[in-house]
């Protein structure tokens, strides 16, 4: 399932299932992507509840432009099944999974799900060592199955690798840049993973612009604190829809129809620049539109 190109990802907020108050509150946070999260947020006595929660709050809606998404726990835990099977029954516009290592774990997951709308997207983590060898076979199931989108997990991997997670994310600069290449390559979207600094904004706006270096089109969120500098960093700047617009008005000049490089402000430009000029363009005119 290719993921649309210009739907606005910029931030997707993590908010624990079993908190009636965070689930209210996220229909009225600026985030693009609500995450219902019924795994790490929940602690086991109070799962099922969290599910039922998660499942009434996607009834009952009103969360208007936002993508609303619920976090399964895994298919091998005692509640695994159980959250897909009711998440299947939803509304929701996808489901997010965790610890996918292998095509192997993709299949069982659209196994679970054959009963699900059939717009019900599927969304995985990529949070494994075992996932980081399979990154090119995980994204290519994105042609036969729901899989549109990853989202980094760079605690879990962290916790595997034995690694250090700071500021500068040194060991999985690696990691990133490659799962963002196998994702590209198949047509998958891509969130970056989530900076545990949520009272130190400065520190996580520095994250979240290397995120944005590294091409991912957004960012998952533990704090809605975090929304705001989010959403600007990960939104087209004036300068990028002033260049845009320029690239995109000189290629609709009849001198340069036909053409594949022309030249704008000085500057050599092709058309895989008219492309990005015309991608930024539109995400611009959909983050416009739900404001």
């Amino acid at each position: 399932m290719t993921a649309p190109t210009d739907r606005p990802r910029r931030s997707a907020l993590y908010m624990p299932a079993s908190n009636a108050k965070a689930i209210a509150k996220a229909r009225s946070l600026p985030c693009d992507v609500v995450i219902f999260d019924l795994e790490d947020a929940v602690a086991p006595e109070f799962k099922a509840e969290a599910r039922a929660a998660a499942v009434a709050a996607v009834e009952e809606g009103g969360f208007g432009h936002r993508e609303v998404v619920i976090r399964a726990n895994g298919i091998d835990t005692e509640w695994g099944m159980d959250d897909l099977a009711a998440i299947a029954s939803t509304g929701a516009d996808a489901v997010l999974v965790p610890k996918v290592d292998s095509p192997a774990d993709i299949a069982r997951y659209e196994d679970a799900l054959k009963g699900a709308h059939k717009d019900m997207q599927l969304w995985t983590m990529i949070e494994t060592c075992a996932s980081v060898g399979n990154l090119d076979a995980i994204a290519q199931c994105a042609r036969s199955s729901r899989l549109s989108l990853w989202i980094m997990g760079t605690n879990d991997l962290a916790k595997e690798m034995r690694a250090q997670l700071t500021t500068c994310r040194t060991p999985f600069l690696p990691f990133l840049s490659m799962a963002v290449a196998a994702a590209r390559a198949h047509g998958v979207a891509i969130l970056d993973g989530v900076c545990n600094e949520f009272r130190d904004l400065e520190a996580f706006e520095a994250e979240a612009r290397q995120g944005l270096m590294f091409g991912f089109e957004g960012k998952s969120l533990i704090h809605p604190a975090q929304v705001e500098p989010c959403n600007t960093v990960f939104s087209p700047s004036e300068a990028d829809l002033a260049w845009a617009h320029s690239v995109i008005d000189a290629f609709a000049q009849t001198e340069n129809a036909g053409k594949g490089a022309i030249r704008v402000d000085g500057k050599m430009t092709e058309l895989l620049h008219l492309e990005q000029a015309q991608r930024l363009v539109a995400v611009a005119g959909r983050i416009a539109a739900a404001a």
